[in-house]
């Protein structure tokens, strides 16, 4: 009899268990976590080149590779050109950037549930050389670099901001660049 108690509590188990959402859906965050956006770095700052070199991917994601963001002054505001790995996937986008808060930027006109969803600023390095984004859904993070080879020490920074933001490293990867 305790046998049978056993199966048929793994079966109610089972039967509660979520399927996995699909790529480009899940969070690589984990949920509840707090998450924090830098405060103290004005987006002005960010202007220029930016290398992608890390997203957060499922294990089963085809190899993505990405060009990077470019930050610019225009007008009052900020544009960007993005061609970026989100979750495995090329998103690429050109416009507006809209201050949304303290450290969190916006892609003016971009798909809502891509590169238009509110970005946070994680970390940024004190030379402006490495950047980390997330979201606070945990959908979508990266690290972009000025150039396309991220140095060890900013690399393992990068990776316990990250960490310490919830996010699971062991969904984090390398992109191609082109």
């Amino acid at each position: 009899m305790p046998r049978a108690l056993a199966c048929l509590a793994l079966l109610l188990l089972v039967a509660c268990a979520r399927p996995a959402p699909p790529v480009g859906e899940m969070s690589f965050r984990t949920p509840g976590t707090p998450i924090y956006s830098n405060a103290v770095t004005a987006p002005e700052h960010l202007a220029g080149r930016w290398r992608q070199v890390a997203d957060f991917a499922a294990p089963s994601a085809a190899p993505c590779a990405a060009g990077g963001l470019t930050i610019a002054p225009d007008g009052a505001g900020l544009r960007i050109v993005a061609d970026l790995c989100l979750a495995g996937r090329n998103a690429t986008h050109s416009g507006p950037i809209e201050v949304t808060g303290p450290g969190r930027l916006r892609a003016t006109g971009a798909d809502p549930a891509g590169l238009g969803v509110e970005w946070w600023v994680l970390w940024v390095d004190a030379d402006l050389r490495t950047l980390v984004l997330g979201t606070p859904s945990g959908r979508y993070g990266m690290i972009l670099n000025r150039d396309a080879v991220l140095p060890p020490d900013r690399a393992a920074a990068a990776r316990d901001i990250l960490a310490w933001n919830g996010y699971d490293l062991t969904m984090l990867r390398a992109v191609g660049t082109r």
